[in-house]
């Protein structure tokens, strides 16, 4: 839906080479594990997040059908950086470093190629997927690692496992002593912010922020959690025989609730893991306010792209499950907020249907650089300059190998080739927007499933090698080196 008004309102709209004598530079914000509980976003109307809000209100774009390449931290962000989906790479879990993997250690990533063509490049935070001292710190010019403490616990809540293994992350919460501004996202924001006060001696600059939260563990300070009085939370609804109709050939139930979900169903905690995630997610908010203030003071307000994005979405017990990995909207519908100073219209809700791995060609084609002609994703600058224009292109999500989500922004047709033998899903949101019943049996829907089936992926790159222990250590590969040589020079 577009905002009302937006012809009229925005009838003024010029162009980029009108607005900008200058090139683009470019603010590139990733956020861990947010899903679309943000206010601008719509995803939950308890959550507080007055600097989001204010800032796509004022001057940005939300994508409301933006989609991750994968579910998981480490596949999906080697695959927008990369601009390769990992059925082309073999990088479908974390444990696989993209530098290891023998399809992708030599693709040029999106902040090389643009230090390859002029930009300065530098960063803070996670971009890349951690492994070990491998931070993905070869790709810019200038890297730093990002510092700081929740400080010492004020009180925490760890939900009683009673037999049962939670997996992954600890799944704890608490409030934090200390100011907030000691906090690791809160300095990695005032870093950035810093950086817009510098010159970078002439040259347009990529700036890649990262930031952790609302990642497990959900330890934020405890202003954040007062934002939210527990007796006022409304835990997010779930079905309880939801996953009973998504099953194997031989009409065996795929799925089971996760132990996350287990442990916060088994302790009566649904509120209050719902009440840290949201404490997690203002912390991010007011964090985001020192860089948003900064950037509209700062000299490069008026040519500067910014790209907001989580690396996937995040289960709050919606499917019996806590967590990302699986394939259903939930996890697979990203956050994605833009503004590209003179093309974009403010306070606008756009629904064409995007890919975080389209923000590598369309990054390089709003900024004039070359098309790279090895990335998978396409450009959708056209929509930024027109948002009301049909945009409903299938898009792939994956999750491990042989596992694959496309969605056309109605329809979500989802195959099990390597965890069920070809088992399938389809969901109609236009009648069931949260995906509570499995169509793929239903005969009336078999030309959807044909049409959708079209775009699952014929080809599946084995696995590359894991690499618990990052081999890489203090080395590159002698073409990054190379490659930061000429950009420095």
């Amino acid at each position: 839906m577009i905002v009302a008004g937006f012809v009229a309102l925005h009838a003024h709209t010029v162009t980029a080479e009108q607005a900008n004598s200058k090139p683009y530079n470019v603010l590139f914000i990733a956020i861990d594990d947010l899903n679309d509980w943000v206010g601008c976003l719509g995803g939950n109307p308890q959550a507080i997040t007055p600097n989001f809000d204010r800032y796509a209100r004022d001057h940005a774009m939300v994508m409301n059908k933006a989609y991750c390449p994968s579910t998981v931290c480490g596949p999906t962000r080697s695959a927008l950086l990369t601009g390769k989906h990992a059925t082309h790479t073999g990088v479908y879990g974390n444990g696989q470093n993209l530098k290891h993997a023998p399809k992708a250690k030599d693709l040029v990533t999106l902040p090389e190629y643009f230090g390859d063509h002029g930009y300065y490049t530098l960063s803070r935070g996670k971009i890349f997927h951690k492994h070990g001292v491998d931070e993905g710190q070869w790709a810019f010019q200038e890297f730093v690692k990002a510092k700081g403490s929740n400080g010492p616990t004020l009180w925490e809540e760890k939900p009683t496992l009673a037999g049962i293994k939670s997996g992954g992350t600890p799944f704890t919460w608490g409030a934090v002593k200390g100011p907030t501004e000691k906090t690791k996202d809160y300095a990695t924001c005032a870093w950035a912010a810093e950086q817009l006060e510098r010159d970078f001696d002439g040259k347009p600059f990529f700036m890649a922020v990262g930031l952790s939260k609302p990642h497990l563990s959900w330890y934020v300070p405890q202003e954040f959690f007062d934002l939210y009085p527990l007796d006022e939370i409304e835990a997010a609804p779930f079905n309880r025989n939801d996953l009973d109709d998504i099953v194997r050939k031989d009409g065996k139930p795929i799925f089971k609730p996760t132990a996350r979900f287990l442990v916060a169903d088994g302790n009566n905690m649904h509120k209050q893991a719902n009440r840290a995630y949201l404490a997690c997610v203002s912390y991010v908010d007011h964090c985001m306010g020192v860089l948003f203030d900064s950037l509209e003071k700062s000299q490069y307000a008026d040519n500067t792209i910014v790209m907001i994005w989580g690396d996937h979405g995040w289960h709050l017990s919606e499917k019996m499950h806590y967590g990302k990995t699986g394939l259903w909207e939930e996890s697979a519908r990203v956050p994605f907020i833009v503004n590209v100073p003179g093309v974009t219209p403010p306070n606008t809700t756009c629904d064409g249907v995007v890919n975080l791995i389209d923000m590598y060609p369309t990054l390089i084609e709003l900024c004039g650089l070359p098309p790279n002609p090895k990335n998978d994703g396409h450009s959708f600058t056209a929509l930024l300059k027109n948002p009301s224009i049909k945009w409903d292109q299938p898009t792939l999500t994956t999750y491990q190998c042989k596992n694959h989500s496309i969605t056309d922004g109605r329809y979500r047709y989802t195959w099990y080739g390597g965890r069920a033998d070809g088992a399938e899903e389809l969901y109609d949101h236009h009648t069931d927007p949260f995906e509570h019943t499995n169509l793929a049996s239903d005969p009336s829907y078999k030309e959807v499933i044909v049409r959708l089936r079209q775009h699952v992926p014929t080809h599946h790159e084995p696995d590359s090698p894991s690499n618990p222990h990052d081999g890489l250590k203090k080395s590159r590969s002698q073409e990054s080196s190379e490659r930061k040589k000429a950009r420095l020079k």
